[in-house]
């Protein structure tokens, strides 16, 4: 779980301090987003490469190696002069972290019997939800407290302690050891061609304006064509990199696709929610990322509870209670408008944060209970992968739908602002005695006022873009409960007598 949570927060912690790494290394903050960029990219070709390097290298030594390089990479990217070399350590963090969230998963889920599965799940689930949530408010404390440097060397201590306890306490199953077979060579050169340049396009694309630009709409046709034959090549290969006959299991093909989704709202969710504390409720950056805190609480005090009441009932049951509980408080969250205090996010985010824990540690539980053991680690690698390829999509579909949305309802709204509407003539004669009031000239009174009504029309719009988003969401979630009938219930295997 150590390794889980550093490699986890990594992902969203550098967010708030990208303009202090701009700044201090004389670039653009569109030139800064390759920092989070580049780790995205190294990170999700790497993750569905895990199962097969653990069998080539071994599970214990594979994950040695990936916590002492991310922890060593974390320090260079600390310590780095310039964005160039910056970028460079954050290809090797995120190549050396992809590896962790699936390696730890797997030694979980293969350390328990299948009845205490949930219990594990829980505690380790902790690091996947509360990291993104506290990744943030770290990120902005620690950068408006010390520097941008110390986002990178907060890592160590964690790293190290990682390092110490995955060696004393972490070992390989009988079952799987290093061995050394044929390498997919195409496989691997598919994988990291088609991801990365996957990676590329969801992150970038609302920045170049989707396919307007030639560089977008080229690596999605790379993308595309690349994956396509890589689906073909893994399914005739006597030795793939990545074994995709485990979608055979019905319940692992169900639960990848729920966890693509969860990871859609999650992480779109996560983004759109400071966006708007900031920019219409005025609430600044790092107080923004406190108030984001309760879906923290909420799930970090519920994740254990959950795991307990995985063993004890039918985790279906508690995965379509998580479902339904989540859809809730976004349809709760839809109904926000610009007079929304403090109380109106904390609530529905604390029972989100409920319901994200009811949905997360069932859904592991379910998907993993068909698949054996020697091929955990494989599951487990395209299982995250699909999460974080749902969280970019999710990340780049809110963006694109907010600046769209947002434009169309100023249109919208902006039609009724006329010179034959009383209420707006109102207004702006209120707003041009105000201006004159204040000393300005006829003209300039009038002029201040058409901005500032234009201005009032754009918040509301903004409003109105942002609670649709949320709505969406919402529904989605809720049209999601049907598929847990697909699933089959985790049998109840015999209790181990240890583990390793």
């Amino acid at each position: 779980m150590f390794a889980t949570f550093m490699e986890v927060l990594d992902t969203t912690v550098v967010n708030v301090s990208l303009p202090h790494i701009a700044g201090s290394l004389s670039v653009t903050i569109d030139e800064a987003t390759w920092v989070l960029t580049s780790y995205l990219v190294a990170n999700a070709i790497i993750l569905p490469m895990t199962g097969w390097l653990a069998s080539m290298f071994g599970r214990k030594r594979l994950l040695m190696l990936s916590v002492v390089g991310f922890t060593l990479s974390s320090f260079l990217c600390g310590l780095a002069p310039t964005l160039a070399l910056l970028i460079v350590f954050r290809i090797l963090q995120g190549a050396t972290g992809g590896a962790l969230q699936p390696l730890s998963q797997a030694v979980l889920l293969e350390a328990f019997p299948p009845q205490d599965r949930g219990k594990a799940m829980g505690f380790w689930g902790l690091g996947i939800v509360v990291a993104p949530i506290l990744g943030p408010v770290l990120g902005g404390w620690l950068t408006d407290s010390y520097s941008w440097r110390w986002v990178f060397y907060i890592n160590i201590p964690v790293g190290l302690a990682s390092i110490v306890m995955t060696k004393l306490f972490i070992f390989d199953p009988p079952y799987l050891r290093a061995e050394s077979r044929k390498i997919d060579y195409w496989g691997i050169g598919m994988l990291a061609v088609g991801i990365g340049a996957l990676q590329i396009v969801l992150d970038k694309g609302q920045e170049e304006d989707w396919f307007g630009s030639s560089m977008i709409t080229t690596l999605a046709v790379v993308s595309v064509v690349t994956l396509g034959v890589l689906i073909v090549h893994e399914l005739a290969t006597e030795n793939p990199v990545v074994d995709l006959r485990i979608f055979k299991a019905r319940s692992y093909a169900v639960g990848v696709f729920l966890m693509t989704v969860v990871g859609f709202v999650l992480y779109g969710s996560l983004v759109l929610l400071p966006i708007m504390l900031q920019t219409l409720l005025g609430y600044p950056s790092l107080q923004a990322g406190i108030a984001m805190s309760p879906r923290g609480i909420g799930s970090f005090f519920m994740m254990p509870i959950t795991g307990l009441m995985t063993g004890r009932f039918d985790p279906r049951k508690l995965l379509a209670s998580g479902l339904i509980v989540g859809g809730t408080t976004l349809l709760w969250l839809s109904k926000l408008n610009l007079q929304a205090g403090y109380w109106d996010i904390f609530w529905p985010q604390l029972v989100q944060g409920v319901g994200m824990s009811l949905l997360f540690v069932p859904l592991t539980t379910v998907a993993m209970a068909p698949i054996p053991r020697e091929r955990m680690g494989n599951a487990t690698s395209l299982f995250n992968l699909m999460r974080n390829i749902g969280g970019s999509i999710g990340i780049a579909v809110t963006g694109t739908m907010l600046a769209r949305n947002q434009q169309a309802v100023t249109a919208v709204l902006g039609a009724n602002v006329t010179p034959y509407d009383a209420a707006s003539q109102a207004m702006l004669a209120q707003m041009r005695g105000a201006m004159m009031a204040a000393g300005a000239d006829a003209v300039t009174a009038q002029s201040r006022a058409y901005a500032t009504v234009f201005g009032l029309v754009v918040r509301q719009a903004t409003m109105v873009a942002f609670v649709g988003i949320f709505q969406l969401m919402g529904i989605i979630f809720i049209a999601l409960v049907p598929l847990v009938l697909i699933m089959q219930r985790p049998k109840r295997g015999a209790r181990m007598t240890g583990v390793h």
